[in-house]
């Protein structure tokens, strides 16, 4: 489990622990504020575009081969990143990072489900639900210590030896899969490009729409976002008929036929842009809307995180003894009024008055996360585990990408440097925590039947 532990926040903090070093590797690389994006987007267009593919992989030849090999080659372009002398050739080495990540998250929570025993399942994805809700907003946290001691190259250095370790670790410690390759199965590869192709074009006409809403005009901007969402709708109505009639299709179709399924993957998309919109709108409120220092306002933030610790290993220690559709309703309860009382702080707040809303954030997500993972986990077969993993992993990516792209139409209509439009956006944030409760309230109802189906 320290394996998992270490490989799967590498791959997560990775996401986001570039974008404080963005201004610096423009300038040393001689490139735009705009293209330096792609040092972001081309390493989450690779995760969300591969990592069904390399899910289902790991069904076909073992999750262990595949998390392996998705580790190694993270750590290879680690390297490649360091030594990137210019723009594109880091935008390379990011992508192939993200390949690697796609391989090391696909996997995660199906070696999870084969590492411990059923009776003590709930605690493991509690401890894996722990370190990805942590790393997933301790990138810039993270960053600015490493960025402090060095240049920005270091950022990608710090994988190496982790990855080495990592890798010598798990080759001697994670187990093989129980079950064998099913007959007949395999890798369709137009299947595997149309996934990408679907992924990859509806989050760049995404993220271009976002950035566009409310600037200035540009010459075919808007029309070229909206060309790359329709082309990326295009191809995903294609593949998903193609999926529908597949026994053990990439895109697991067959697994959101099961209600509980489905409705728990509506839950954590809900959730996760819910947090995205609230923790990158955070900084703003804190900074220019309520005028705290970068270090106070780096302390206050750390009470979420925090509480997220708190909550995880409880909810882990509850799953079994109450419905988990209960216990994410209530933590996401817990996380729309933390939200909500954000967004409604007085004029001159506290340190104290911010820090417990903070913490009842935190905890209210750590409340529903696990119980969510472990549904989603547990209600696929074991032969599936796989294609579970996958849509955990894409899930969480999906509503990160949607409250990342609400996020900048809210900041193009509403300043970002008053307070008004952080406000907006942690206001907006609790609504989708709110429908994501009532997502998971709904699995009550399909009880231990949904699970089985």
């Amino acid at each position: 489990m320290f394996v998992i532990v270490l490989g799967i926040a590498m791959s997560v903090l990775d996401t986001s622990i570039v974008n404080l070093a963005l201004p610096g590797i423009a300038r040393d690389l001689q490139a735009s504020a705009a293209q330096s994006v792609w040092v972001v987007n081309a390493y989450q267009v690779a995760t969300l575009g591969l990592l069904l593919p390399c899910a289902m992989l790991g069904d076909l030849v073992g999750y262990r081969r595949v998390y392996l090999s998705g580790l190694a080659l993270f750590t290879g372009a680690s390297l490649g990143c360091v030594l990137a002398d210019s723009l594109p050739t880091l935008a390379f080495w990011r992508a192939v990072q993200g390949l690697g990540s796609a391989g090391i998250m696909g996997v995660n929570a199906a070696l999870v489900r084969r590492i411990y025993p059923a009776r003590l399942l709930g605690r493991g994805v509690a401890l894996n639900s722990v370190v990805v809700a942590t790393a997933a907003v301790a990138g810039p946290s993270v960053s600015a210590v490493i960025l402090s001691l060095g240049p920005w190259p270091w950022l990608f250095a710090l994988n190496l030896p982790l990855g080495l370790l990592v890798l010598w670790l798990g080759y001697g410690a994670l187990p093989h899969n129980a079950t064998a390759r099913p007959q007949g199965v395999g890798l369709s590869w137009p299947d595997v490009l149309m996934n990408m192709l679907m992924f990859g074009l509806v989050f760049l006409g995404a993220d271009m729409l976002g950035r566009r809403v409310g600037a200035a005009p540009t010459a075919g901007g808007l029309a070229t976002g909206l060309a790359l969402l329709s082309a990326g709708i295009a191809v995903g109505v294609v593949y998903l008929r193609r999926q529908w009639r597949l026994p053990v299709p990439l895109f697991p179709v067959d697994l959101l036929r099961i209600p509980v399924f489905r409705l728990s993957m509506c839950t954590s998309v809900g959730a996760f842009a819910a947090q995205m919109l609230a923790y990158v709108g955070l900084p703003f409120f804190l900074l220019d809307g309520l005028g705290r220092s970068p270090v106070e306002a780096g302390l206050l933030i750390t009470a979420w995180p925090l509480g997220t610790v708190v909550a995880a290993p409880l909810a882990g220690r509850l799953i079994g003894r109450y419905p988990d559709g209960l216990l994410g309703g209530i933590g996401l309860g817990l996380f729309a009024s933390g939200l909500g009382l954000l967004a409604l702080l007085p004029a001159h707040p506290t340190g104290a008055d911010i820090v417990w809303r903070m913490a009842l954030c935190g905890m209210g997500f750590g409340l529903f996360q696990s119980p969510n993972n472990h549904t989603i986990v547990t209600s696929a077969p074991v032969h599936r585990s796989g294609g579970a993993s996958g849509m955990l992993g894409t899930a969480r990516l999906t509503g990160q990408t949607t409250g990342a792209v609400i996020l900048a139409m809210i900041f193009s209509v509403a300043d970002a440097h008053d307070g008004r439009g952080p406000a907006i956006a942690l206001g907006l944030a609790a609504l989708f925590a709110c429908v994501a409760a009532g997502f998971s309230l709904r699995r009550l109802r399909h009880g231990v039947r949904g699970k089985s189906e």
